[in-house]
């Protein structure tokens, strides 16, 4: 044998190593994507309950949702009602309130004065000096 074929030998023996070498994380990355399929699949059979049930719960919700919007709205008429009452009211109360109010105060201190001229006192005013 010449030294040309013992390193040809070499070579092809380092070949066939490099590529069992490579061989072995292949045929590992072969199992790890089969499991990821199987996990994949898996996934996909246990999205559908799941995906049901969300539906469902949104379909619920949903309903709650128009209920609560009804309240709302009834609860807005009811606000615009009370609002429209004491409206009402102070329009027709408020005016003839606040002037019997006046009223009965200036009788008051009318009342006051007399009593207080009959007693010989002169009644003190606002802003009079004590002399």
């Amino acid at each position: 044998m010449s030294a040309g074929q013992i390193a040809a030998l070499i070579a092809a023996g380092a070949f066939v190593l490099l590529v069992v070498l490579l061989a072995i994380p292949l045929i590992k990355l072969g199992r790890t994507l089969d499991e990821a399929t199987i996990a994949i699949r898996k996934a996909h059979e246990g999205t559908d309950p799941l995906l049901i049930g969300a539906n469902d719960t949104l379909t619920h919700v949903n309903t709650q949702l128009e209920r609560v919007d009804g309240i709302t709205s009834n609860a807005a008429a009811v606000s615009g009602n009370v609002s429209a009452l004491s409206s009402v009211f102070t329009a027709t109360l408020g005016g003839p309130l606040v002037k019997t109010a006046a009223l009965s105060y200036g009788i008051s201190k009318a009342i006051k004065a007399r009593r207080a001229k009959k007693a010989g006192k002169a009644p003190r005013r606002k802003g009079s000096k004590k002399r």
